[in-house]
């Protein structure tokens, strides 16, 4: 059986500027918790591992209506773009009471307009949502909530709070926080 083409319409053409590979529109990030650990372990003032990093694409809005729109209500999202958002603990954790082990998980969601369903799935290695629901190794609701600012950029980052830290996920005018505690 022939697997169908993906088309990937993030990506630019070749062009005689970078005539290698094509250019991604929604280049790939990386979070960290500590947010500057890479700085912190070039400069000798961390050692080991982190706690927590996330590796996703990043899109942009180019204008373009994300929620209800691009992104469905109800409808399971990458949280990013192109290949499978990833999130990896270096330490076990705890997410409303679910203990998590140490590892590496799919991270994608399910936007509702009041809320979002996060979850961590271990089929990893994805591109897309190809995801395996019998995998599923946990689901957490956490509020969304609307801001007075527009996001240009899908962004997702660690923010520390009283003994624990939030992965924010904000894009648009939305924007959802999923606590950790290490």
């Amino acid at each position: 059986m022939q697997l169908p083409e993906i088309k990937d319409t993030n990506l630019l053409k070749r062009e005689t500027t970078n005539p290698y590979v094509p250019v991604d529109l929604s280049p790939m990030d990386m979070a960290y918790f500590p947010n500057d650990f890479p700085v912190q372990k070039m400069n000798g003032t961390a050692t080991g591992v982190p706690r927590a990093r996330v590796i996703y694409s990043r899109p942009h809005r180019q204008g373009r209506q994300i929620f209800g729109n691009i992104v469905k209500w109800g409808e399971p999202w990458r949280l990013g773009a192109n290949e499978a958002t990833e999130i990896q603990f270096f330490q076990p954790v705890t997410i409303q009471k679910k203990r998590i082990d140490k590892g590496t998980y799919l991270l994608y969601a399910i936007p509702y307009e009041d809320h979002w369903t996060i979850v961590l799935n271990s089929n990893l290695y994805t591109w897309g949502l190809k995801f395996d629901l019998s995998k599923d190794v946990a689901r957490f609701d956490v509020p969304a909530t609307t801001k007075n600012q527009m996001a240009e950029y899908f962004t997702m980052e660690f923010e520390e709070r009283a003994g624990a830290v939030d992965l924010i996920m904000a894009w648009e005018n939305r924007e959802a926080r999923l606590p950790i505690q290490f």
